[in-house]
């Protein structure tokens, strides 16, 4: 089977930097779609939602035989969306709330194959337990990595770890954004057996 052309329905560097985990040509489009919230809906399936819809807008643009690739992920803490701190103050007291807490991280994924039209849903649940921060900790963090535009004022692929006592996850890759292991498994159930070996 030829692998059809693959596209990431999304510009980030993050996402990108995963999916070269795997070894596969693609490239990156930006979907356009409303991304807000609908009312009374759940967290989890505003992350579902968003997820297919980002995959089916970029799927109408494409031609056939492509793969879209789309991923939307929030995270929750005591039932509510985390959302960006922007400003010191602000982010300051998310961490202090954070402290010997626990946050899970809905991470969505969905993929669309233009050639036949199959459609692939998946979700990861990852649930990060934040030790006992000090204040210290909290302003040097802050300083240092600069969060104010990532939800719940920490980036976990960078030095945000120092601030976690444990990740409960079956991939860590979703807590960055994009669940591997689920997305290897849509591949394999699409026949196509990962690693393979491409022309770039």
């Amino acid at each position: 089977m030829t692998l059809p052309h693959i596209i990431l329905a999304s510009t980030s560097p993050f996402r990108a930097r995963l999916l070269n985990k795997l070894h596969l040509p693609f490239e990156q489009a930006a979907p356009n779609i409303d991304e807000t919230p609908l009312s009374n809906e759940t967290p989890q399936a505003m992350v579902a939602r968003l997820s297919k819809a980002k995959a089916l807008e970029i799927a109408q643009r494409a031609h056939n035989h492509n793969i879209i690739i789309a991923s939307d992920q929030c995270a929750v803490f005591q039932n509510r969306a985390i959302g960006k701190p922007h400003t010191v103050p602000n982010a300051i007291k998310q961490l202090q709330q954070f402290s010997q807490q626990t946050i899970t991280f809905y991470t969505g994924l969905a993929v669309i194959n233009t050639t036949n039209q199959q459609v692939f849903e998946a979700m990861d649940v990852t649930q990060v337990q934040f030790r006992k921060l000090s204040t210290t900790v909290i302003e040097n963090y802050i300083e240092m990595e600069q969060p104010l535009n990532c939800a719940g004022s920490f980036k976990s692929e960078g030095l945000g770890i120092t601030l976690f006592e444990k990740i409960t996850s079956k991939d860590p890759n979703a807590l960055i954004g994009l669940p591997l292991i689920e997305l290897t498994h849509i591949f394999y159930q699409m026949g196509y057996e990962l690693p393979l070996k491409t022309k770039n």
